[in-house]
């Protein structure tokens, strides 16, 4: 598996299972994760607000597969940053996931007025050596620029949601100026959009024999990213991780970002509440 290198120096596979509303129950998401790590997938990437952290930490515990070969992202909600129980959150996480250690750890939404306190408790909950990193999920510029004001740990990552629809190239050139990666969550576009039948993926996956879907999660990895597509379908989840074998060119890149029409499927990070 390909890996990037955080700015702490950690490497993270450029490719995950993504797991919101992955399956519907409990014993669906075990299988899910089961199967994707049988099928070479050694990064998971879960949250507090997804409800699965014990499946999903079973699963990996009964893989079979090392612990340090495995990347393991859980996120705090913001909940939890409005009744000031953020290292409580932490430790319940902890539990669920019944693991020793968390390879990252990410504020799923700013909450207002909480942005810079919040990080001042995760670079607390950092030094305690039970995480290796921390993040950000779903922050916009003016998030990170009051974070980063006070911060004396950078956020290596910023999860945000990103397809070939919403480029969200103001994040993203701000995440590359500070050196934090940038991760795509619903990088398919879900259910919402139909991005999959885009003419020009289309055609651009016939020139390498791959798929529209396989087309734009490789558009993700040459462009820096790292991208956590779901699926508990053991075959989809096998296509989604055949995408190290071509490589996009300039050209494939550029028609890919002009198909952008700033269009979310989720909620504006500004418009969030808990």
């Amino acid at each position: 598996m390909l890996t990037r290198k955080l700015n702490n120096g950690i490497k993270i596979p450029v490719l995950g299972l993504g797991t919101y509303r992955l399956a519907r129950t409990d014993e669906d998401s075990y299988r899910a994760v089961r199967t994707a790590l049988d099928a070479g997938y050694r990064h998971i990437d879960t949250a507090a607000f997804y409800f699965n952290e014990k499946p999903i930490g079973r699963a990996i515990r009964d893989s079979g597969i090392s612990r340090e070969e495995i990347f393991v992202t859980t996120k705090l909600w913001g909940s939890d940053i409005l009744s000031n129980h953020i290292q409580e959150a932490f430790e319940t996480s902890m539990s669920n996931l019944g693991l020793d250690y968390l390879d990252l750890y990410l504020v799923h939404w700013p909450v207002k007025g909480k942005v810079a306190s919040t990080w001042h408790a995760m670079e607390k909950i950092h030094q305690s050596g039970k995480v290796k990193s921390i993040g950000l999920s779903n922050h916009l510029v003016h998030h990170m620029e009051e974070l980063l004001r006070e911060a004396t740990i950078v956020p290596v990552v910023n999860q945000i949601e990103l397809h070939p629809y919403l480029t969200q190239k103001e994040v993203v050139d701000y995440c590359n100026q500070k050196n934090i990666i940038v991760q795509s969550w619903s990088p398919l576009g879900g259910s919402k959009i139909p991005l999959m039948q885009e003419d020009t993926l289309k055609e651009i996956g016939r020139k390498y024999d791959k798929s529209p879907a396989q087309v734009v999660l490789r558009w993700n990895v040459d462009r820096g990213f790292v991208v956590i597509p779901k699926s508990s379908n053991m075959q989809r989840q096998k296509e989604n991780i055949a995408i190290f074998d071509f490589q996009l060119t300039a050209e494939d890149i550029a028609l890919i970002d002009k198909l952008n029409k700033d269009y979310r499927t989720g909620i504006h990070p500004d418009k969030i509440s808990f």
